[in-house]
């Protein structure tokens, strides 16, 4: 295995937290490898008449404490390494943040940007039409991950009932007019948000004041700016794929959210700076946020970062080196398996209105997504202390003795 690749990364930080435990060496069979790996060729009509070729992946990585758990990404580069990566991440992130489910990933080599709406639903449907057999309420969930939404998760839920009957939890993160749970668009940003806010607190400060730059400005990326900005916190950098804009005294995020939804983009802000993706890692901020995509921070881009604080947002955004280069500069970093696993956790709650056909309100939402967040933050400053390891090893170590004793109690064979 490449030492640079997704799967890599992630082996990695599970290593260190298996040594750190001195589990049997069978364990790394266990806990490492996926249960089932699906690969799907999915063939559509394009607008045109002619004949679009695609590759879909669904991983599933480990089921020990509940139903395969995870999103479905549409991305050019969604490969069977990325997907590898990401399933066995939300093991983990399951297990840290304790809600009864497993870990998996989906992803199709496909970008959104190049599909009409109708060739998205297409494809969507011929993946649930290629997987069905897969996933269900108790077997495997999707949700939203890059570059799906609402909609795209009502297509796929719409197509299994086709084929399966009415079975509103095969799928998470739904439209709340199609049996989504209120409170579940915000969840990822607003369980960023809390995250930072337990670390500030630990260190003596508040969000108020404290200044922020955010890599990424889709779903989570710009709730967490809006829900930021709310608490009085400084946003002074923001950027998406096409680039980014600064202003050292903070942007107006409301004005800014507008202005992205009108173009497309935050490029071309007034009253802004522009920057480039690559400046905005170097920007003077307390903290710093990647919110999009993986492996964004490598160890040249580290070197740069003048942050105090790098709360992963996204999936994977550190690599080894550049995970280690931040901790060797003092630079603390919050490990995306807790600080962003707000959206799994508001997942859980809609999967379980929809099993109980009962509608939670917006405020019980919010109420036990704090309570999940938080009570994960005490627990991993626990185990930082018991281990006198980092807190992204610490983060491992918990949810690695979680699945642990659910894989020992269940037995094998």
């Amino acid at each position: 295995m490449a030492r640079s690749g997704y799967q890599w990364t992630t082996n990695t930080f599970l290593k260190r937290a298996m040594d750190a435990l001195k589990l049997e060496e069978h364990y790394e069979t266990l806990l490492v490898m996926p249960r089932r790996e699906v690969r799907v060729e999915l063939a559509i009509r394009m607008d045109d008449g002619s004949l679009g070729n695609f590759i879909g992946y669904r991983i599933q990585h480990d089921n020990s404490r509940g139903p395969y758990k995870g999103g479905l990404r549409y991305h050019p580069k969604a490969d069977i390494d990325q997907v590898r990566s990401l399933a066995s991440l939300m093991t983990w992130k399951t297990a840290v943040i304790d809600v009864p489910f497993g870990g998996a990933k989906g992803g199709i080599d496909a970008d959104p940007a190049k599909l009409s709406v109708l060739e998205l639903e297409r494809l969507t449907r011929r993946f649930v039409v290629q997987i069905h057999d897969f996933i269900g309420e108790r077997m495997d969930i999707p949700a939203p991950d890059v570059n799906t939404d609402q909609r795209v998760m009502g297509w796929f839920f719409d197509q299994y009932t086709r084929h399966h009957g009415f079975a509103p939890g095969v799928v998470t993160g739904k439209p709340v007019a199609l049996h989504g749970s209120l409170g579940r668009e915000a969840a990822t940003g607003r369980g960023c948000l809390i995250a930072i806010r337990e670390v500030l607190a630990a260190a003596g400060e508040t969000v108020d004041g404290t200044s922020f730059a955010v890599q990424g400005f889709g779903n989570v990326g710009s709730w967490f700016a809006r829900l930021v900005h709310a608490q009085r916190g400084k946003i002074v950098a923001v950027s998406d794929v096409r680039g980014g804009v600064h202003a050292g005294d903070g942007l107006d995020i409301p004005k800014l959210v507008e202005h992205a939804k009108a173009t497309g983009s935050v490029v071309g802000f007034t009253g802004a700076t522009p920057i480039t993706n690559k400046e905005l890692f170097a920007v003077d901020c307390d903290v710093l946020v990647p919110a999009a995509l993986g492996h964004v921070i490598d160890e040249n881009v580290a070197k740069d970062v003048l942050a105090r604080y790098v709360l992963e947002a996204a999936n994977g955004p550190c690599t080894v080196h550049g995970s280690d280069t931040l901790a060797q500069r003092g630079i603390l970093c919050v490990p995306d398996i807790w600080a962003n696993a707000g959206g799994v956790t508001a997942s859980y709650f809609e999967w379980v209105q929809n099993l109980q056909q009962h509608r939670w309100t917006e405020e019980r939402v919010n109420e036990e997504l704090e309570l999940h967040v938080v009570q994960g933050h005490r627990r991993i400053r626990e185990t930082m202390a018991r281990f006198g390891c980092s807190m992204r090893t610490a983060a491992f170590v918990l949810a690695v003795e979680r699945v642990k004793a659910a894989t020992d109690l269940r037995g094998i064979g």
